[in-house]
């Protein structure tokens, strides 16, 4: 099954490495507008090959993503010295206006994946350009808070000494400084967080819920100031998405695309639960019904952060 890449960078090529390592897609093509870059990456992730999964990992131009089930687009540039965020939102946005359509040309049926970052607003951006192309929203996604679900997942596990498979919560909303926590919904293998915690005798504090949101919420922030850049976590979310497209897993993952209304901000890309299988999006858990009043005004903040930094760019 081939998997396409566009944008070679930290993210474009770690993502590239970690599907040889998982298995996951026997083609692999790496697209990037520094094409010597692409193919040094190209070179060096089939060179472990041999140590992992049988697969072709290849540079190409876009006509080489023909029959991509799923294409990453991973493409963008940084921040410049001085350059305001609404600046480096433009640039992108007009990145993204020049690469979709392209990729839309040679892999009309492919699923388009997002990582590039604000990934809430450049998944809203690709959708509405894919949808000039009659490529419905369902194919759009966004990796979204899938990594900082994971992260919730890991620090709530590790406190209550649990396998992280089995603690089930989400991190949900922008990906980003307002994403929301909802700790209503979380429970560890089905019985809910307050009343497993009591059972063990190790109960969550509100300075503990705390504290484990300010690590979710900054962790990004937090290692970007130590090496630079964020790689291998994304990269391995990327490909747990591609994973569930590629098999057509019917998995819950909080990945972005849009929706028509998140308590009540009108057609906006936030993170939620979705059902992701071959095609997509399958179907999206809307949860403000099951939120506190607190967890669904937080909700309601960040999906307005996101629309309002949206709209500023049109």
């Amino acid at each position: 099954m081939k998997v396409g890449i566009v944008g070679v960078g930290a993210v474009g090529a770690t993502t590239a490495y970690a599907l040889v390592m998982r298995g996951v897609g026997s083609d692999i093509v790496l697209v990037d507008i520094d094409k010597a870059l692409a193919q040094a990456e190209a070179q060096d992730i089939a060179h472990a090959v041999p140590f992992a999964h049988p697969a072709r990992v290849s540079a190409g131009d876009y006509a080489d993503l023909s029959g991509s089930r799923v294409v990453i687009i991973a493409a963008g540039t940084a921040r410049k010295p001085g350059e305001s965020r609404l600046e480096l939102l433009s640039r992108n946005a007009d990145i993204f206006r020049a690469i979709v359509p392209q990729i839309i040309a040679h892999a009309p049926e492919t699923v388009l994946l997002v990582a590039t970052n604000p990934v809430d607003i450049m998944t809203h951006i690709t959708a509405d350009t894919a949808a000039t192309y009659k490529i419905p929203s369902s194919r759009v996604i966004g990796s979204g808070t899938t990594l900082d679900t994971a992260r919730f997942r890991a620090l709530l596990g590790k406190h209550l000494g649990v396998d992280p498979h089995h603690a089930h919560g989400y991190v949900i909303g922008e990906h980003g400084d307002s994403e929301v926590i909802p700790w209503s919904l979380v429970s560890i293998g089905g019985v809910p967080l307050d009343e497993f915690a009591r059972q063990i005798e190790n109960p969550i504090s509100p300075d503990i819920k705390e504290t484990i949101d300010q690590q979710v919420r900054y962790a990004g922030r937090n290692i970007i100031q130590g090496k630079g850049r964020t790689n291998y976590g994304i990269g391995s979310a990327l490909v747990r998405i591609v994973e569930v497209i590629l098999r057509d897993q019917r998995a819950l993952l909080t990945v972005c695309t849009p929706v028509p209304d998140v308590v009540g901000v009108p057609n906006v890309t936030v993170s939620m639960p979705h059902l992701v299988g071959g095609a997509g999006i399958r179907n999206t858990f809307l949860l403000p019904l099951t939120l506190s009043q607190e967890e669904e005004c937080a909700l309601q903040a960040s999906a307005q952060v996101v629309k309002d930094a949206y709209e500023s760019i049109l």
